[in-house]
């Protein structure tokens, strides 16, 4: 009892001497876990309409900040993880900033990003109200191993959702974790219309495209057959479709109503991961709008959609004087592929950082699963990070020329920055590479300060 009573100091003092010494952000959390093993579940057991928990392999933080700020714009209190720490010490740590020394949290509900693996441990200490289970894709297997081991999971977080289970229609993997379900949780899926699905492949149709690409034997089969073991799941009803994208404008289809809306958003990608963050925010407000007796309409929350920015690191962008420098996280090759589409090489200036840390993932092969002849026109002016090396040599198969590469991401981008300063700069970082990124840029301009 002792221990749980002086959690909350104990946890912001840790807090207070890791942010002098420049430490982690999961690390207060980590102390956390090792006294008091019943702080996540005791915290958010307090909500009043519980926690919202965002799974899957692509999206997990950017989906997490556009259903957070929607629901903050429709009048909840939300407690979220913002940095994209989603682990459960990084939820731990996260809290102990918003706690009271009594352990109270000024919150009704709680938005949670949580990997993939540790979704697991999070629903066996805290069952969630909501889920949202994105996508499965090939991404840091050597983490996951197989690709159906991922989806197996997501089938934990599936298997303990309280009220609404909202599941990718157009992924099989994540469709079939319906009958995961429990029995009373209603299911809710979102999706895309038919002219949209092939802009956004799953993993095996894009896999199956690379075997047919490989194969040079003329048959119609691919030479490496993807073994499909899930349904079609295109003829599932769909309570949010994304039917049209023309630029920074999507539109959405709701029930048979079709509605509009300039976003702030960058990324053709983004605009399907908010067609997932409407189904969310439409299944708690409707929660919500019966415990309160008001009501909250579709146009209400895609102007709430309308007004989200970025995610740090997702998009963001800073300025040196006027130059644009752009940071997009990339970490499979199904997102560094949309995010070279979403992001037009001509005119701006390219930047790659490769690390291959724990959160990045030790396998970098799947670098080799990524065209990049989009690049060869403009090349690409700096390449860094820990795999400099590797990344200058895919470039170099894929005839992109590029400046040679230099392992100091500190250096790199300090000279990157200073070149062409009339062009838009783009940056294609993984996880570490963004945050090391980051910090650079933030000793030259204004970053916002997401508590990292």
């Amino acid at each position: 009892m002792a221990v749980t009573i002086l959690t909350p100091l104990i946890g912001k003092a840790v807090r207070a001497l890791t942010r002098l010494r420049g430490g982690g952000t999961a690390f207060p959390g980590k102390v956390i876990e090792s006294i008091d093993r019943g702080f996540l579940r005791r915290t958010l057991g307090q909500l009043p309409f519980g926690v919202v928990l965002v799974s899957g392999t692509n999206g997990k933080t950017t989906t997490t900040r556009i259903i957070s700020s929607m629901l903050k714009d429709l009048g909840l209190k939300v407690f979220t993880n913002p940095t994209g720490s989603n682990f459960t010490r990084g939820v731990a740590s996260a809290l102990i900033d918003r706690v009271d020394l009594r352990g109270k949290v000024n919150a009704d509900i709680a938005v949670l990003e949580l990997d993939e693996a540790y979704a697991v441990h999070f629903v066996e200490q805290v069952k969630p109200q909501y889920t949202l289970l994105l996508n499965v894709m090939r991404d840091q297997l050597d983490r996951f191993g197989e690709i159906d081991t991922t989806a197996r999971l997501l089938a934990h977080a599936a298997g303990a959702t309280g009220r609404v289970l909202v599941l990718n229609r157009e992924d099989s993997r994540i469709s079939a974790l319906a009958e995961k379900a429990p029995s009373g949780t209603r299911i809710s899926y979102f999706g895309l219309s038919d002219t949209l699905t092939g802009f956004f492949p799953s993993d095996d149709d894009m896999h199956d495209s690379d075997s047919r690409s490989a194969g040079d034997t003329g048959d119609t089969e691919p030479a490496h057959p993807v073994q499909q073991h899930y349904p079609a799941a295109h003829s599932l009803p769909a309570d949010v479709v994304l039917t049209g994208v023309d630029g920074h404008t999507a539109s959405y289809t709701i029930g048979d109503v079709l509605y509009t809306r300039t976003l702030r958003l960058e990324g053709v990608y983004n605009l399907y991961n908010a067609a997932a963050a409407l189904g969310v925010a439409r299944a708690v407000m409707s929660d919500v709008d019966r415990l309160r007796g008001s009501h909250t309409g579709s146009g209400q929350m895609l102007d709430a959609l309308a007004a989200v920015t970025p995610a740090f690191g997702r998009g963001e962008t800073v300025y040196i004087g006027s130059t644009p420098v752009e940071m997009i996280l990339v970490k499979n090759p199904m997102g560094f592929r949309l995010a070279l589409k979403s992001f037009p090489a001509e005119g701006s200036a390219t930047m790659i950082i490769i690390n291959d840390e724990y959160a990045d993932g030790r396998d970098m092969s799947w670098l080799w699963d990524v065209d990049f002849t989009s690049l060869a026109e403009t090349g690409v002016a700096a390449v860094s990070g820990v795999r400099a090396d590797d990344m200058a040599l895919r470039l170099a198969y894929d005839s992109v020329p590029s400046a040679p590469a230099d392992s100091s991401i500190s250096r790199a981008v300090r000279n990157f920055v200073k070149t062409d300063p009339e062009k838009p700069h783009h940056i294609y970082c993984t996880y570490t590479a963004m945050l090391a990124a980051r910090k650079v840029l933030s000793q030259i301009t204004r970053v916002e300060d997401v508590g990292l």
